[in-house]
């Protein structure tokens, strides 16, 4: 497998982890957001949406420098790889075995990658200050904004203290650490979450979460 990865893209993050958890093999096609490699002609090939990650299965050993044309299925949006991954290497799990628990799990993932992630993204925050001619301190504030919101709901939701959900791994755990991750890269403070403070600190001392590290 190949990623199209982003080093600090916290979707990107979120594959890595599953990637690592899954224990399948898989290599780095780095792809530079900020010299916006993403939206040349050879990665809009791969993605049109030139958004990372994007997940190439069943490719050759090597990447076509005109976009990988070599063969295979590319897999794009981060939550839809993860489920992708569930589905095809069950082993170890990373959604419970029941109906409730799934949609559960299903629902705090989404309430990180679906409300929080997307209004904090790179080409949000650029839009903000390019475009809508806002300041760093008005960016700033934007994104703490919409951290405190999502956060103070999810620090009621989670279970803890070690997981989201229960007391084994999940794809909200997956989804959990790379926001919290950007959440300290921009300083905000989070002594109102202690729940989400301690699942992510046990969360990041485990070999799929490490090696999956910015």
């Amino acid at each position: 497998m190949e990623l199209y990865d982003y080093i600090r893209s916290s979707a990107a993050y979120r594959v890595r982890i599953g990637l690592n958890f899954k224990g399948v093999e898989w290599r780095t096609v780095p792809i530079n957001l900020l010299e916006a490699e993403q939206r040349g002609e050879a990665y809009r090939a791969v993605n049109p949406q030139g958004l990372v990650p994007a997940l190439r299965i069943g490719a050759g050993s090597e990447s076509d420098s005109e976009g990988g044309k070599e063969g295979g299925e590319v897999l794009t949006q981060s939550l839809a790889i993860l489920e992708w991954l569930e589905e095809t290497h069950p082993e170890p799990p990373l959604l419970p075995p029941d109906a409730l628990g799934r949609a559960r799990v299903r629902a705090l993932m989404y309430a990180v990658a679906c409300d929080i992630h997307p209004v904090n993204n790179l080409r949000v925050l650029h839009y903000l200050t390019g475009e809508l001619g806002h300041s760093e301190a008005e960016k700033l504030a934007w994104y703490h904004h919409w951290l405190h919101q999502g956060f103070a709901a999810l620090e009621l939701q989670v279970s803890g203290p070690r997981f989201c959900h229960g007391d084994a791994l999940s794809l909200a755990d997956v989804c959990l650490v790379p926001q919290m991750f950007n959440a300290r890269r921009f300083e905000l403070d989070l002594a109102p979450y202690p729940t989400l403070v301690a699942i992510c600190q046990h969360l990041e001392s485990l070999d799929a979460f490490a090696r999956a590290a910015p």
